[in-house]
């Protein structure tokens, strides 16, 4: 992407910025968020939004070495962890209706989907956290977990595609950017489709 993705434009700000204010909002109680790959950069950001950052010193094994670190951040006492990527960034309105549904249906996971496809982020139970900190990029991190538990996966379904936006490339990053905040979310809260 030719910077490090936290600190991608999107809206005016940078996608960490983005992000954390989506999260720093009821039903979320606290956000920790994992940096590797120059985290010094990212760092006062994390701090200024009231996050906690831990940093991931195994960053380059992969993305479950952040979710091994993340989620060992998180203490026994945890309901529910909801697991975001910077590149997948969401609308307050998709993580608030995941967590309450996740929470109503005592789910073990639920994640939102689309025409049957499913999205991002997912909603772990604190049940989970002991798995979770035992991930490996080998075994599919937590595809794996998503594996085992298959059958106990609730999806929620969205008219919006925004819960499939996952911006690995520069050319989907720079289609997003232009049509992710050109409509405002309809009546039902939910946002017109951001065509990947």
């Amino acid at each position: 992407m030719g910077t490090p993705k936290p600190l991608l434009e999107w809206g005016g700000r940078t996608l960490i910025e983005y992000q954390l204010e989506q999260l720093h909002r009821p039903p979320v109680d606290r956000v920790v968020v994992v940096l590797g790959h120059r985290a010094e950069e990212v760092l006062q950001l994390v701090h200024r939004a009231g996050a906690l950052a831990v940093i991931n010193e195994f960053y380059r094994e992969g993305r479950a070495s952040s979710v091994r670190v993340g989620s060992a951040a998180l203490g026994e006492d945890t309901e529910a962890a909801v697991v975001v990527n910077v590149d997948q960034p969401r609308p307050h309105w998709v993580i608030e209706r995941l967590v309450r549904e996740h929470v109503a249906g005592g789910n073990l996971i639920t994640v939102p989907s689309h025409r049957g496809v499913w999205g991002h982020p997912g909603v772990f139970a604190g049940s989970l956290l002991p798995e979770m900190r035992e991930v490996r990029e080998a075994t599919e991190g937590l595809r794996a977990i998503l594996h085992r538990h298959e059958g106990q996966v609730v999806p929620v379904p969205f008219e919006s595609d925004v819960v499939l936006l996952d911006m690995n490339l520069p050319d989907v990053y720079e289609k997003a950017r232009v049509t992710y905040f050109q409509h405002p979310p309809n009546e039902n809260g939910e946002a017109p489709e951001v065509r990947r």
